[in-house]
């Protein structure tokens, strides 16, 4: 039977302050780390060289999943770049996307992709 989230979590924030409380025993305690997952309750001691990796590790983190956020509103980007707020492309691509979709100064049309409509495929290069 697999170990529940919850367990993994206690244990690994338990092997964790163990594992820099034993480079440093006698550091200051700062208070104390106390937490609850599926009925389970843990209290561990904070040092504060535990507090200082918790908070380096914590802000130092980056999901995998995280885009980053659009230049229009900020909003969180997809795996496409797509804003999931506005709808806008973002990046060198999404730059590029909107110079053929909006009409030139001057120009009545985008400008589009010359050759697209070509039966052979090919974009007349």
């Amino acid at each position: 039977m697999p170990t529940p989230p919850s367990a993994d979590v206690l244990a690994a924030l338990r092997e964790f302050v163990a594992r820099l409380d034993e480079l440093d025993p006698e550091a200051p305690l700062v208070g104390e780390l106390t937490l609850g997952l599926a009925g389970a309750t843990e209290r561990l001691p904070l040092r504060a060289p535990v507090a200082r990796a918790l908070t380096e590790a914590l802000r130092g983190y980056h999901d995998p999943r995280d885009r980053g956020r659009c230049a229009h509103c900020a909003g969180p980007l997809d795996d496409d770049f797509v804003c999931r707020s506005c709808g806008i492309v973002n990046g060198l691509f999404g730059r590029t996307v909107a110079a053929f979709a909006t009409p030139a100064e001057g120009e009545e049309e985008a400008r589009g992709i010359a050759g697209v409509d070509r039966p052979d495929g090919t974009l007349n290069d």
